[in-house]
């Protein structure tokens, strides 16, 4: 059971597939999630992000990601109207004099699901792609670029952690940001920032240090890796390519066509259209569906036992 427990932690079955094809799956739906404007692509990407995120980081962690990608959301969609005002579809007037158009509040909220969505796949791809995993896949390619870049992914997380415990520790000696004058909170919060900051900047130094020593980014240097690329990466791969194209190739023919401006219009629902919307949440749910798999394998062998 702490097995089970632990590897779901870490992002269920998905996660420990190759590292080429964790990478090539968020490659795909990141992409995906940025340029496919239409109201049935966008829905699909967000749900299967939220339920990615749920599968493989649990509820608290996705409440915690839309706690700030939802305001972010309503932020878009209400700022976007008051700046833009594209549109035939009048509304009514603003104060100003200028027009609030039906197709600048949907273009708004368009906007404000996509960045919801990229946050969300984020927060997943954090947990699959872990720094040993980035390393690995471009440690020989550009080496300084990765392990910049997988210092960087590993710092916001590290971050927070020492700013609570760092927090935590000035509490107990009466320098609390939660208590006395505002004077006070400001000053407290200056020392834990300062602290947090200098610690950063020395275990950036330490690291650096560390993989120099160990001769990192040097010609002909070796490297242990754990990663074996199996049959089942071979299959999940050609499975993501397969969705990947099929998906291209609805863009290039246009199945995903939707526009805000000047009104609004998209390319009509058909059968056809529908397949590649249908292709792509199955692309998108292959996680979930993976690590459901494996949740419903473990309860069977617990109830055989």
């Amino acid at each position: 059971m702490a097995h089970y427990h632990k590897n779901k932690i870490s992002g269920g079955a998905f996660a420990r597939f190759h590292p080429l094809v964790n990478f090539t799956y968020f490659v795909f739906v990141f992409v995906f999630s940025m340029i496919l404007n239409h109201p049935i692509s966008q829905a699909v990407s967000l749900t299967c992000a939220v339920a990615c995120g749920i599968s493989v980081c649990g509820r608290k962690g996705i409440f915690f990601s839309l706690k700030y990608s939802l305001p972010v959301l309503l932020l878009t969609a209400i700022v976007n109207p008051a700046f833009s005002h594209a549109g035939v579809t009048i509304l009514t007037y603003l104060p100003t004099g200028n027009p609030l158009t039906l197709e600048s509040i949907l273009y708004g909220i368009s906007s404000g699901c996509m960045l919801a969505t990229v946050l969300c796949w984020f927060m997943c791809f954090n947990e699959i792609i872990t720094s040993d995993k980035f390393i690995y896949l471009f440690g020989r390619i550009v080496p300084a670029l990765s392990l910049l870049l997988s210092m960087t992914l590993r710092f916001i997380p590290k971050l927070k952690v020492q700013i609570e415990t760092v927090s935590e520790a000035q509490k107990c000696i009466g320098r609390d940001v939660s208590k006395g004058s505002v004077f006070r909170r400001m000053k407290n919060a200056i020392t834990i920032f300062s602290i947090v900051i200098t610690w950063s900047l020395e275990n950036a130094i330490e690291t650096a240090d560390s993989m120099k020593s160990r001769g990192y980014g040097l010609k002909g240097r070796t490297a242990f890796s754990i990663y074996r690329f199996g049959e089942r990466d071979k299959n999940m791969l050609i499975w993501l390519f397969s969705c990947g194209i099929y998906v291209m190739c609805g863009t290039i023919t246009g199945a995903f066509g939707w526009r805000y401006f000047p009104n609004i219009a998209g390319f009509p629902l058909t059968s056809f259209t529908l397949s590649f919307h249908m292709v792509y949440f199955m692309m998108c749910i292959t996680p979930v569906f993976i690590n459901g798999m494996e949740v419903r394998r473990w309860k069977n062998i617990q109830s055989e036992i």
